[in-house]
């Protein structure tokens, strides 16, 4: 076969595979949206969307690609217009600082004898990284920027200080504290304010590189909640304890909750549900109703668990970025991640989740931000809407027809009505719907919750159907799933040359009209003038 015929071939199955992750020619189907509207299912933090500041150098690189560039806690650019008014936009959003080297770092506080050095990368010991330090410098840049652009911060610190890990992978010996300590302090007495200190990053359970025994941990714990107690004493508001930030195994998370007594405010399990970023198949599990309902498992498991257990503690994400060691480029930082991510918003507030933080704010190929220059990638547009759209309460929702639809609604943010998210995995079905407020109460992922029956009611409209709603009609530019530029309506969402926001406003549809949901995309629909019983 010659170069010409081989070539030909390739460029034929790059054309197709492109094709198949684009919008085709469409059918319609008609569908129906039920809203059980007479009792919340779960309630969320007012600042449920949190996004996270990571630790690698320019030097962590996956696959053969480095994708972090500037974009760590030591060397982010805090003067970047873009990037401030990205935060400031969710007025707040909670920024949760860690990641695997967390447990590396030392804070250069007074007691602290060793130089302050960077992280260097050597690939014989743990994490692949030398020790690294937070030079206190920084320290208050950070806390500038933090309280310029309005952001409430959680702090990861490092919990494998005085430890010995054994070649196995197991922490032996207690928490060394000193150091941390001695950073809350000064933290405490420079007057910057951190929401929060989370104990830990992926030694929970089997952990990741190293792991702490659930009963070491508790104790731990109880010795940050005192530590906190003691620096805080004469302030208000105290710090949340949080921990232990890694991936969820019942049995230990059973014993860590029972033994922490009341000295948790959150706990914190990892999400990386759709593998490595390397995998070619990320786009086919997100497209994947099935796979994408795996996941209530485990955020069903957790809500058992703390519903058994004596904690106080509430359910967080303290982490989750889909697809581990820096997700896949076109892919995790493109259009069709919003399917996963906003499809994950909605299944973890149905279960209760006080709080999600996505992999990353910036850096990697799953950032919100783009890593070289700070635009927008997709999935920051789909956390603002929701942010500006879903109030605190989730109500069940279901939808009768193709499966293909994930359906999700909360109490408005902006009205004391109801917003219903939308989300169409089908590259050809365009599905026509309505809302109907049902009282027969039927939860897909637990089979044992209580059914209540009761008459379904019409959405309610005038005699001259004036009633409006606000819908906010996502898609991909060009119908391309790849495409880092998501459309609003029809129009590109892109930051000015001023480093301004684009407007995010709805169209307006006679609320007598149905809900058309076209191919690959993704609705949001405001109804002001829907009251339920959990929302009054």
């Amino acid at each position: 076969m010659g170069c010409r015929q081989i070539w030909f071939i390739v460029l034929f199955l790059c054309v197709f595979q492109f094709l198949d992750y684009t919008v085709s020619s469409t059918v319609e189907e008609n569908g129906k949206v039920f809203v059980y509207g007479r009792a919340a299912v779960g309630t969320i933090d007012e600042d449920f969307i949190c996004a996270t500041l990571d630790w690698w150098p320019p030097e962590k690189c996956d696959y053969g690609t480095c994708s972090w560039d500037h974009a760590s806690i030591l060397n982010l650019d805090l003067n970047n217009i873009i990037l401030q008014n990205a935060i400031k936009a969710f007025a707040p959003l909670k920024i949760r600082i860690g990641g695997t080297l967390q447990d590396l770092v030392i804070y250069e506080t007074l007691d602290q004898q060793q130089p302050c050095l960077p992280f260097t990368k050597n690939s014989s010991i743990i994490f692949g990284y030398t020790q690294g330090c937070l030079p206190m410098r920084r320290w208050d840049e950070l806390n500038a920027f933090f309280r310029k652009t309005g952001a409430k911060v959680i702090f990861g610190l490092n919990a494998l200080s005085g430890r010995s890990i054994k070649p196995n992978g197991e922490a032996i010996g207690a928490w060394d504290s000193t150091n941390a300590e001695s950073f809350i302090r000064f933290t405490a007495q420079n007057n910057h304010t951190v929401d929060g200190w989370e104990l830990g990053n992926e030694l929970c359970g089997s952990g990741i590189g190293a792991r702490v025994a659930a009963n070491q941990y508790a104790i731990d714990t109880i010795n940050l909640r005192n530590i906190v107690n003691r620096v805080y004493k004469n302030m208000s508001p105290m710090p949340l304890v949080i921990g232990p930030g890694g991936f969820f195994e019942a049995a230990w998370f059973t014993e860590y909750l029972s033994k922490t007594e009341n000295s948790l405010n959150a706990t914190t399990h990892h999400i990386y549900d759709l593998g490595p970023g390397v995998d070619e198949h990320l786009i086919e599990k997100i497209l994947n109703p099935s796979y994408l309902d795996q996941e209530a498992i485990t955020f069903r498991s957790l809500k058992n668990v703390i519903k058994k257990s004596s904690t106080k503690a509430v359910s967080w994400v303290g982490e989750s970025g889909g697809a581990y060691n820096s997700g896949r480029n076109l892919v995790s930082n493109a259009f069709v991640y919003s399917f996963w991510y906003l499809d994950q918003l909605g299944m973890s507030s149905v279960y209760d989740t006080k709080t999600y933080c996505r992999q990353s704010l910036i850096g990697g190929n799953y950032g919100l931000l783009n890593t070289t220059n700070f635009t927008p990638n997709p999935d920051y547009y789909s956390a603002l809407i929701w942010r500006q759209l879903m109030g605190r309460k989730a109500l069940f929702t279901s939808f009768s027809g193709t499966k293909k639809i994930r359906s999700y609604t909360h109490c408005a943010r902006q009205s004391k009505g109801i917003t219903v998210l939308l989300i169409n995995l089908d590259n050809t079905t365009t599905i026509v719907t309505k809302v109907e407020l049902n009282n027969t109460f039927s939860l897909r992922h637990t089979k044992h919750m209580k059914s209540y029956k009761r008459a379904t009611y019409q959405l309610p409209s005038d005699s001259n159907g004036e009633i409006q709603r606000e819908e906010y009609h996502l898609t991909a530019k060009d119908g391309n799933l790849h495409s880092q530029t998501m459309q609003l309506n029809g129009n590109a969402l892109q930051v000015n040359s001023m480093g301004d926001l684009p407007p995010i406003e709805p169209i307006h549809i006679n609320s007598t009209e149905p809900i058309t949901i076209a191919p690959y995309s993704i609705v949001f629909v405001h109804m002001r003038t829907v009251v339920v019983p959990a929302c009054a």
